[in-house]
């Protein structure tokens, strides 16, 4: 198995079985991980803020970088692979509030409402999530089996979800 790394602002589809899908120190920033168990396709984003309004210029660039550019470009990726939206196996994880501890900006919780009003506009459903407080989280997908992995800063390793 070959871990494939998903950076902040970035976002990796695939269908080949040797590859686990990671990305590492989600704190504010939200990672969402699809899964078709059918056709055996799996994709990760690791968005940073919530509307590419902030930035046109980087939301052309990197559309990952935003909610509202990076969850309908990895749900259409997933797509061309063969996924399926009504099979999919929906993971979201992060929305932290970290550096902000005053809660001044709120941009945890402002890129989890999106995703939540993007999601209920859509009709998709979360079968897993562990969001909001104040610490990192790794999150990993294996493409093979669809298993899905979580650790979080303050509690020990990797726990399957």
């Amino acid at each position: 198995m070959m871990d494939l790394v998903v950076g902040v602002g970035d976002m990796k589809v695939s269908s080949d079985p040797g590859t686990v899908l990671a990305t590492y120190s989600l704190s504010s920033c939200i990672g969402v991980a699809v899964y078709d168990p059918i056709v055996k396709v799996g994709g990760l984003l690791h968005y940073m803020l919530p509307e590419s309004s902030l930035d046109g210029v980087k939301a052309k660039k990197n559309p990952c970088m935003f909610g509202d550019t990076g969850i309908p470009l990895l749900f259409k990726e997933a797509y061309k692979f063969g996924a399926k939206k009504g099979r999919l196996k929906v993971i979201v994880v992060g929305g932290a509030q970290i550096l902000d501890q005053k809660g001044f900006f709120n941009i945890g919780k402002r890129n989890y409402t999106l995703l939540r009003k993007m999601f209920w506009k859509n009709n998709v459903m979360i079968d897993f999530e562990d969001v909001g407080g104040n610490v990192n989280r790794t999150m990993k997908l294996e493409i093979e089996s669809g298993q899905a992995w979580l650790k979080v800063s303050s509690g020990g390793g990797l726990k399957k979800i």
